[in-house]
């Protein structure tokens, strides 16, 4: 029999992946611009802004990674632990934390995203190295994304050990699926599309809850529904649903299945919003919703930074099902969108927005207005 939590009403998400040092271009700048001269430096990695973002909206959360022993590493941390986050998991030994550059796009100019994380601790830190079964005590859900295993041969097996390990103990795990083309690169002579749905099927066999988008869905699980060109940002909604069906009957432990649905009208002008899909009755949900009932999606006209949204909609989808805060999937999806909506306003991976402008915008305040 499964080990049971302590206390199934408490809820605490444990993240494990890597982050990293992120340095960004200023002012909307290309690297070849800025340097030599002045970069922004934060920190940021999926996993751990999905803590990030779940602590800061109230919950509790822990992150579980390694990282080398230097100043730049505790500063990471230490910011980690500043917003609520336990770190006590992390370990620390000798290698090197892994980095990634970001160019904002504007307009028809793209983002881009270059990264510097080979041989980083986390990519050569195995399984057994961390004590999971300590980390893993009083914890309700363990979230994973398809990022970590895409780094290297021993982060793949050591995710795919701990979904294992936390179902065997009665925890859920949600998984973002997540698929970077430019990662999956450790298999010599196999395409990183190829390599990732081969490996990402032996953690979603142990997953509740998956998170993507369609693109991900057909990238890693070579699933496809309907006529979605998220290029063109032309979505095929009515799909999306036999899509997330199709998740839930490859893997009979994936409960619900949740897509961000965006629309990339340019770099700086997104129309965003999602679904979700429960497998137990074969229901969907989209949000936000018009005055009517009908799918709306926010305009997002301005972009300040969208690196890291997709986070913060997983660490708001998690914190809305698994809180207990609202009645139903609909409404944790309506505030999941609603704080990966405002998370495009702030620089960064990390969120910073408040619960309570989360729960305005997702309750109809989207004006922007000074508040006095």
């Amino acid at each position: 029999m499964p080990e049971q939590l302590e206390d199934k009403n408490r809820m605490k998400i444990l993240c494990f992946g890597e982050v990293m040092l992120r340095l960004s271009a200023p002012r909307h700048q290309l690297l070849l611009q800025s340097v030599p001269g002045e970069l922004c430096a934060t920190f940021g990695g999926a996993e751990a802004n999905v803590a990030w973002g779940i602590s800061r909206l109230g919950g509790e959360s822990s992150f579980v990674t390694a990282l080398p022993d230097n100043p730049m590493a505790r500063a990471c941390i230490n910011q980690l632990r500043g917003i609520g986050v336990d770190v006590s998991g992390v370990i620390f030994g000798a290698g090197r934390m892994g980095t990634y550059y970001v160019e904002a796009g504007a307009n028809q100019l793209s983002s881009k995203v270059y990264y510097d994380r080979e041989y980083s601790l986390v990519s050569q830190t195995p399984f057994e190295a961390y004590d999971f079964d300590g980390a893993l005590r009083g914890v309700s859900r363990v979230h994973l994304s398809g990022i970590t295993p895409a780094i290297s041969e021993t982060a793949a097996s050591a995710c795919i050990k701990l979904a294992g390990l936390a179902r065997s103990k009665g925890v859920a795990v949600s998984c973002d699926l997540n698929f970077r083309g430019k990662l999956w690169k450790w298999r010599t002579g196999v395409a990183a599309r190829d390599l990732a749905r081969e490996i990402m099927p032996d953690i979603l066999c142990n997953t509740d809850l998956v998170i993507g988008n369609e693109e991900d869905a057909f990238d890693v699980l070579g699933i496809k529904s309907g006529e979605s060109d998220v290029d063109s940002g032309r979505l095929d909604i009515s799909g999306y649903k036999c899509t997330a069906r199709k998740i839930s009957e490859k893997f009979p432990s994936v409960k619900k299945v949740a897509f961000t649905l965006r629309e990339s009208v340019s770099a700086t002008h997104n129309n965003w919003g999602a679904m979700i899909y429960s497998a137990s009755g074969d229901f969907i949900a989209l949000a936000p919703l018009g005055g009517g009932g009908d799918y709306m999606p926010y305009k997002i006209k301005n972009i300040i930074d969208r690196v890291g949204g997709g986070d913060s909609f997983a660490a708001g989808l998690i914190y809305g099902l698994d809180s207990g805060e609202f009645a139903c999937d609909a409404e944790a999806l309506s505030f999941a969108v609603a704080n990966s909506c405002l998370a495009h306003s702030v620089s960064g991976d990390y969120n910073y927005v408040s619960k309570s402008d989360v729960l305005a915008l997702m309750r109809g305040s989207a004006s922007g207005r000074v508040q006095r």
